[in-house]
């Protein structure tokens, strides 16, 4: 018998997003907890955008997330990017995909940017100590 799972990942600053898509009935369950009680109400918004532009597609996949680190909103980005890379590569649909691009383009493409770490001897990672020259 043939596995049809398509496993993705997603991430954002220090988040990261882990999608398992199947064949199913339209459950999307994130670290257990269903889409539709998932809270803060702004990430839920932010996690349906790919599932509303993919649209029926959605019905018959069941999602299931598993996300870790950062704080809720880096979290809800990396799952949408999680989500969206899985829909993407279980449909193999190059409209899908061009879909995401046009409505934004961080569905698909991962945001590099990082946090700068601190500098030895200093409070901040830009900040340098300041000079008494008497």
């Amino acid at each position: 018998m043939k596995n049809n799972n398509t496993i993705t990942t997603g991430k954002r600053k220090r988040a990261i997003a882990r999608a398992v898509i199947k064949k199913g009935s339209g459950k999307i369950r994130i670290n257990k907890i269903p889409l539709e009680i998932y809270e803060p109400e702004i990430a839920r918004m932010k996690i349906k955008e790919p599932l509303i532009i993919a649209g029926d597609i959605v019905k018959n996949v069941d999602i299931k997330v598993n996300v870790f680190g950062g704080g809720w909103q880096s979290q809800a980005e990396a799952i949408r990017l999680a989500i969206a890379k899985a829909l993407v590569e279980f449909t193999k649909s190059k409209e899908l995909k061009q879909n995401f691009l046009e409505y934004d383009r961080h569905l698909l493409v991962a945001d590099v940017r990082r946090n700068e770490p601190h500098k030895p001897n200093d409070s901040k990672p830009r900040k340098k100590r300041q000079k008494s020259y008497r």
